[in-house]
């Protein structure tokens, strides 16, 4: 007797909403399979990696509707994606815009467009009419696909990803939202006298003078940084502002991080109008860790920090400064003093990022230094 017909049967992948600790794990350590041999992905750590979607630690969940989904061919994993709608955006623009986020897939456009899909349902059944990423979580976060730049590894906070991402996102009807810069330069060898003569006078008249962050006072600095950054950014393309929770939450990690010597305040009258924030590139040091800290990575990246020293790159990741205080040269001066301290502290090359292509001023500081973009990261977004 013969068996049961079969129809219909086909290869197609099968898109799961993550709702098991075995699919979380799919999710999470799916990247470390698909780049394994791309030698300038750095892997993120697993312990932060597992902190940062746990909805119990990360107070971004507090204000956001979150899915992910991975997608299985004969079971076995081949992408992922999320699907999320954070409150505070939509507020802040007045629109119903959902993302997607943290996407990686194999070269397999089916796949691609299968999470995608899964991702876009899962938007317009909750009311959005946009879906625009990718954003990881938010413009606080990493964002973009990677355009060009393959041929380096991603500073501190910044995405990598494969180059087919592209066609597969204009093959699926996204279209471009926004590219942002990233811009590369050496310490070089200073300013010209007359540069340091201009700041001087600049300092003089706005009675401007410049300190390093006070780590004793560090949760007061930190408030002091937010209030500038939400003034500062506002009127920037995709700004949310930063509640305590969150920002709190981000800098927890970075607090190991900083170098005091590269983070800046300006203040002038005594009051605090202005900061740059610089970090080392600590991803330097993580490619060569592939996400494991025990049981011995702990010891090979504090030697490789201490010993090796291998952070020569740091990454200039946010300036602000009040807008009643904007147009008065204190961004020349922090311009000024972030790329001389970062020099003195022996950081022989730094990235600028990531700057709005629409953000001329940015563009023409970043050129002005002598820095070239080398790294572009798009956004792409499609109507629901």
């Amino acid at each position: 007797m013969d068996g049961p017909l079969i129809v219909g049967v086909t290869n197609q992948p099968a898109i799961l909403p993550v709702e098991r600790s075995e699919d979380r794990r799919s999710f999470l350590t799916f990247p470390e399979r698909l780049y394994r041999d791309n030698p300038n992905w750095v892997c993120p750590l697993r312990i932060e990696r597992r902190d940062f979607f746990d909805r119990k630690k990360n107070p971004f969940f507090d204000n956001a509707d979150v899915q992910l989904f991975i997608a299985r061919r004969d079971d076995k994993v081949v992408g992922r994606v999320s699907a999320h709608i954070y409150h505070p955006h939509n507020r802040t623009h007045n629109e119903k815009t959902g993302f997607f986020g943290f996407f990686e897939c194999e070269n397999d456009f089916e796949s691609a467009k299968a999470l995608w899909d899964a991702a876009r349902d899962w938007l317009r059944a909750r009311g959005m009419d946009r879906m625009r990423g990718p954003a990881n979580f938010t413009t606080n976060h990493e964002i973009g696909f990677l355009v060009e730049g393959f041929d380096q590894p991603p500073v501190i906070m910044m995405a990598y990803t494969m180059p087919y991402y592209l066609e597969f996102a204009e093959r699926y009807g996204l279209t471009k939202a926004m590219d942002v810069y990233a811009y590369f330069g050496l310490s070089g060898t200073g300013f010209d006298p007359r540069a340091e003569r201009l700041i001087d006078r600049i300092k003089t008249r706005a009675n401007a003078t410049v300190r390093t962050i006070d780590m004793s006072r560090f949760a007061e600095e930190v408030a002091t940084v937010k209030t500038i950054y939400n003034a500062a950014w506002a009127p920037n393309w995709g700004f949310v502002p930063m509640n305590d929770a969150e920002l709190n939450h981000m800098v927890k990690d970075l607090k190991q991080v900083i170098d005091p010597r590269i983070l800046l305040f300006v203040e002038v009258d005594g009051k605090p109008v202005g900061f740059s924030l610089t970090l080392p590139d600590i991803n330097q040091a993580l490619i060569h860790l592939r996400g494991r800290l025990f049981p011995f990575g702990l010891i090979k990246l504090l030697w490789l920090l201490k010993v090796k020293k291998v952070c020569t790159r740091a990454r200039i990741m946010a300036m602000g400064v009040l807008p009643e205080h904007q147009k008065r040269g204190i961004d020349t001066i922090m311009n000024f003093e972030t790329y001389r301290r970062a020099r003195e502290a022996g950081y022989v090359e730094g990235e600028m990022s990531w700057i709005l292509e629409t953000n001329e001023q940015m563009i023409a500081v970043a050129e002005n230094l002598g820095y070239t973009r080398y790294k572009t990261h798009r956004m792409y977004e499609m109507p629901l």
